[in-house]
């Protein structure tokens, strides 16, 4: 055995620590999740600027919504109704009753494959077309219409999806598939969420500043990236230490995103493994994140067991140290970034391409920002 000893190379904890170093298991799960004081408004830190990105977004995992279920939701600013019919497929439209406003989401009940309203027993398909009145002789012209706001829905990944448009345009790409979900010999996810007051491109910009992962994670170094910008996906490369109770690996990060909601990251060095992220907005200052962890059960449950639950508490980690930034920034429409940074202005116009209104209005991305490009 050798005699030399090896360094304990786990950074000591950073500014944002404090907030947190008080917080554990139910406490700390609670804050993921709670509501807080003294957040500025949305006028205040300037998020109304922003209008909600279209794409595919989650509305929950798959075995969160059983055959016959109704789940009320809100996402995008508007009240909306969940169910699974008896042929399995999920189904999504606006919560209320076009005949008296009731909601539906409470209260609501599946009969065959629509959804029944509580109050006098008016049907509805996946389009929002009433089906049935059962005391009536025949049906308002009107209801049998399908109203503007329609919801595509899929599911992929054990999770249920729904595509968000705000000019209702039919889906412009489909939700990545990821195959070692559906493997026997990975592990069935292990699931975490929070609830972070901000908008979800300032969440999303987190993933190219370089310089934050020294201040805010505590790395010894700032990451490599590998940065790719494709239509509606990123994708990225980061090779850098990490730090573990035996010292520093060298660690691989690749990691993507597809659209504003959907994003993975793939981990490789310490422990392998799949983590599948959905991200989906409830209000300009709401964001609602969920993780959800997949890795080879030989790794998970074998002799590496410890490194690959230590690898999946520190990225939940991270996130928690991201929150207590996130939950109070404001967005600055003309940063001030200088060249360690990352590329911010080639994510924001990446960025931007998701915001329909900005389109429709014939607003130019946002590439003019200040840089500060003289070198060291």
């Amino acid at each position: 055995m050798s005699d030399i000893k090896q360094e304990d190379a786990r950074t000591a904890p950073v500014g944002v620590w404090q907030v947190l170093e008080s917080l554990r298991g139910e406490e700390l799960t609670k804050w993921r999740m709670a509501e807080l004081d003294n957040v500025s408004t949305v006028e205040m830190r300037n998020l109304d600027v922003l209008p909600y990105p279209y794409g595919w977004f989650m509305a929950c995992y798959s075995d969160e919504l059983a055959i016959g279920e109704v789940k009320p939701l809100q996402y995008f600013g508007r009240d909306l109704v969940l169910w699974r019919g008896e042929d399995g497929q999920p189904r999504l439209i606006d919560a209320y009753c076009r005949h008296l406003g009731a909601h539906m989401g409470y209260g609501g009940k599946v009969e065959g494959n629509d959804l029944v309203c509580p109050f006098h027993a008016w049907a509805y398909n996946e389009q929002g077309c009433v089906t049935n009145v059962p005391y009536a002789k025949r049906l308002p012209p009107s209801a049998a219409k399908p109203p503007a706001t329609q919801y595509q829905t899929c599911e992929e990944n054990k999770a249920v999806w729904f595509w968000y448009h705000p000019y209702d345009e039919a889906p412009k790409w489909e939700v990545d598939r990821f195959e070692e979900i559906f493997n026997p010999d990975w592990t069935e996810f292990d699931k975490h969420e929070w609830i972070v007051r901000g908008p979800i491109q300032n969440l999303a910009e987190n993933g190219v500043d370089a310089a934050h992962f020294k201040y805010v994670h505590g790395t010894a170094t700032f990451p490599d990236y590998k940065m790719n910008f494709d239509g509606h996906k990123r994708t990225a490369t980061v090779e850098a230490k990490m730090g573990t109770p035996k010292g520093e690996i060298d660690g691989k990060i690749a990691y993507g995103t597809v659209g504003p909601g959907q994003s993975w990251t793939k981990f490789s060095g310490i422990s392998e493994t799949l983590l599948i992220s959905g991200v989906t907005p409830i209000a300009p200052d709401r964001i609602h994140i969920r993780f959800a962890f997949t890795q080879p059960k030989e790794e998970a449950n074998g002799p590496m067991q410890g490194l690959a639950k230590a690898l999946k508490k520190d990225i939940c980690k991270q996130l928690d140290q991201d929150k207590v930034v996130w939950d109070r920034q404001k967005y600055l429409n003309r940063p001030i970034i200088c060249d360690g940074d990352g590329p911010i202005p080639a994510f924001r116009s990446y960025f931007s391409q998701f915001y329909a209104e900005w389109e429709k209005e014939g607003k130019k991305t946002i590439t003019s920002l200040d840089v500060d490009k003289k070198s060291d």
